[in-house]
């Protein structure tokens, strides 16, 4: 039994003659009257009483009829459901972000974006370097907004810049640092350090790695933290400094203060990351959106 041949019953039950039937549904009139056959006989029992001109229902046919349309109901409800669902997976596009050095960058991004397309939304993930990778090899984020991974993190990976931050010194505001107008990077180099941890975040310690080799020195790391905001709470206590993007202060304000590094080093590269089998429509549009909120911002690199 096929779906059809509940379709071609209703028909005949409802309109109580097989030609006005068979004009309903387009199909030649001695098709559907073996079709009805054809289901009768398969259910071993008639549904239809045939007269010359007309048919009318047996009281199995009445109730046959009534589980007929449900079921057909049924079916198209399940078909609606699934093609909201489908229409909904390919309106949202998951994004992964790092939400410190994105703070300047996302919020017009994501308004643009919805003003160019308002039947689609954004997911947003807030996931370590790894994690967003990750994502996008499995397919749960589309595009990752972050710092630049290393080189071999991005292997498999497209990666375009879109601005850049300047490094800095995050010290308490008490701390004697935070009257200095600017700091040596030797003089950073005998302090005490909080960073990112190192198995999520390695592309920050290859960075500190080749920051203090150019004075022939090692950052001294006495702490490792899952977020900027742990960052910042561990330099509020006296854990230890950071060196951090200057668009913490976005995040976080006057809770710690920023010391501009001297000479000034390498500005960080924030950008977007994806597979480099390319994007989607909706990926697209936001990666545009992305570019365009981009050149509105002054960047951060030892101005």
């Amino acid at each position: 039994m096929e779906l059809r041949h509940l379709r071609y019953f209703v028909a005949v039950a409802e309109t109580e003659n097989v030609s006005r039937a068979a004009a309903r549904l387009h199909v030649s009139q001695p098709g559907l009257s073996r079709q009805i056959k054809d289901l009768e006989y398969e259910l071993g029992f008639a549904l239809l009483e045939r007269t010359a001109k007309s048919v009318k229902l047996t009281e199995a046919g009445h109730v046959f009829l009534k589980e007929s349309k449900s079921v057909l109901q049924r079916v198209e409800d399940a078909v609606a459901s699934a093609k909201s669902t489908a229409q909904s997976a390919k309106s949202e596009l998951h994004v992964g972000y790092a939400p410190t050095p994105t703070a300047r960058i996302l919020p017009a991004t994501i308004r643009n974006f919805q003003t160019a397309s308002p039947g689609s939304r954004v997911k947003l993930h807030d996931y370590s370097t790894e994690e967003m990778l990750s994502g996008l090899r499995s397919g749960k984020l589309e595009l990752a907004l972050l710092v630049k991974p290393t080189r071999s993190m991005l292997r498999g990976f497209h990666f375009e810049p879109l601005l850049k931050d300047r490094l800095c010194l995050a010290v308490p505001p008490s701390h004697a640092y935070a009257r200095m107008r600017s700091i040596a990077l030797k003089k950073i180099a005998g302090e005490s350090l909080v960073s990112l941890d190192r198995k999520d975040y390695p592309e920050v310690h290859e960075f500190m790695a080749e920051l203090f080799a150019g004075i022939k020195a090692k950052p001294r790391i006495v702490e490792e933290h899952e977020s900027a905001a742990s960052i910042v709470s561990a330099v509020e206590a006296g854990t230890g400094l950071a060196l951090v993007p200057q668009t913490l202060t976005c995040s976080f304000g006057a809770r710690v203060k920023l010391i501009p590094i001297v000479p000034s080093p390498e500005p960080l590269i924030i950008g977007a990351a994806w597979l480099d089998k390319g994007l989607s429509a909706n990926a697209t549009l936001f990666m545009d959106c992305a570019r365009k909120s981009a050149q509105t911002l002054p960047e951060y690199h030892g101005k």
